[in-house]
């Protein structure tokens, strides 16, 4: 086995606290003869550490088929002095790829002393709303603007490989070792991307609240709240979203949301439509106390559908209940409303409620 050390210089692409204290933090990546741990072999490990206020990069490297059990000693015994590994997609490969290689050679090591942090499984939930064309580390770099050219795969050094176990080609074994530390100095890179679960995952703050209106085709005037929320966050890359209730434009901290406000006619449903009457020909419920003294052929006996009274103005859609009287279309709609007033932003009135639902139906992304 070859053990390589030397300091690196990493640049500073994102505030690594919010993983962790940046001295707990293992950056690694593995090499490997195939993507089964069963029956392929692993030949390199390689990780990045904070330490003495510099980054450090250690790589060992298995220069014989029989050195691979070294290599996964070496790495264990190394990793006990971190609280966090961080890595690209190793939940789903490196990891169990290096049990499956320790349990080959009937050792005991794991990984349940050290949290694991994986930064494609952090973005996964957000790939359709950010519209990456996939999660490969290509992709997010594509996404973030950076231009970063590999020589080889890691696919095209397997065979590299095996033809430095049986020449021990000095020039082979700087280019695999070299690939690995391309890919270790090139994380920093798509670290960026982490913004967006930050950004997206927290609370904003209302900064600014607009009403105005948009005008179609057809030259009548739609009414539609704009809000202008601030985020302690800030992403790289701007994005938008729009859906039929609301839509946004994340830049920077700034995320403006558009809401289009609904002007007519609305319906207040009563709950217990046993205690009231429907009015025929008002079209609307009145309450069995008041309801008992009118014309009997005016009134029936309300129903669930039957068992509301109107009101018209301008609606500002809600996602759950948060401002009564609650309205809706219809008796089944799934979106209701309230009415829309300047009252609804006074201080403390549901207001960072209501932008946390604004955000939960345009951001819509299943956690893992």
């Amino acid at each position: 086995m070859i053990t390589i050390q030397k300091q690196v210089t990493l640049p500073d692409t994102y505030p690594l606290e919010r993983i962790a204290p940046v001295e707990e933090l293992l950056f690694f990546d593995i090499e490997t003869t195939g993507f089964s741990g069963d029956y392929s072999t692993l030949y390199l490990i390689g990780c990045t550490y904070y330490r003495d206020n510099s980054w450090q990069l250690v790589q060992w490297f298995a220069d014989t088929l029989e050195s691979e059990v070294e290599v996964l000693h070496q790495f264990f015994s190394f990793l006990p002095n971190f609280t966090t590994l961080v890595h690209f997609n190793g939940d789903g490969f490196d990891i169990p790829y290096l049990l499956k290689r320790c349990r080959h050679y009937h050792l005991d090591y794991d990984f349940s002393g050290i949290a694991s942090f994986d930064i494609y499984r952090r973005l996964k939930p957000y790939k359709k709303l950010l519209q990456l064309d996939s999660m490969k580390q290509k992709a997010i770099e594509h996404f973030l603007g950076v231009s970063r050219e590999d020589v080889c795969s890691g696919g095209e050094l397997i065979p590299v490989y095996q033809t430095y176990l049986h020449n021990h080609d000095q020039h082979l074994y700087h280019l695999l070792i070299l690939h690995n530390e391309d890919d270790l100095k090139g994380m920093p890179s798509i670290l960026p991307i982490l913004n967006y679960p930050d950004f997206l995952e927290n609370s904003f703050t209302l900064l600014e609240r607009n009403t105005g209106g948009e005008t179609d085709l057809f030259g009548t005037v739609h009414p539609q709240l704009e809000l202008t929320c601030a985020s302690s966050y800030a992403i790289p890359v701007e994005f938008e979203i729009e859906k039929k209730f609301a839509s946004c434009r994340a830049e920077e901290h700034l995320l403006t949301v558009t809401v289009p406000l609904y002007e007519g006619t609305l319906k207040h449903f009563f709950e217990n439509y046993k205690d009231y009457y429907y009015m025929v020909y008002e079209d609307y419920a009145v309450h069995k106390s008041i309801g008992e003294y009118m014309d009997k052929s005016a009134r029936k006996k309300a129903t669930a559908k039957t068992c509301y009274i109107k009101k018209e103005g301008v609606f500002l859609p809600q996602f759950t209940p948060l401002w009564e009287p609650v309205l809706q279309d219809d008796y089944k709609s799934k979106i209701i409303y309230t009415e829309y007033t300047d009252n609804l932003w006074t201080p403390g009135e549901h207001v960072p409620e209501y932008i946390s639902q604004l955000t939960a139906y345009l951001f819509d992304a299943k956690r893992t």
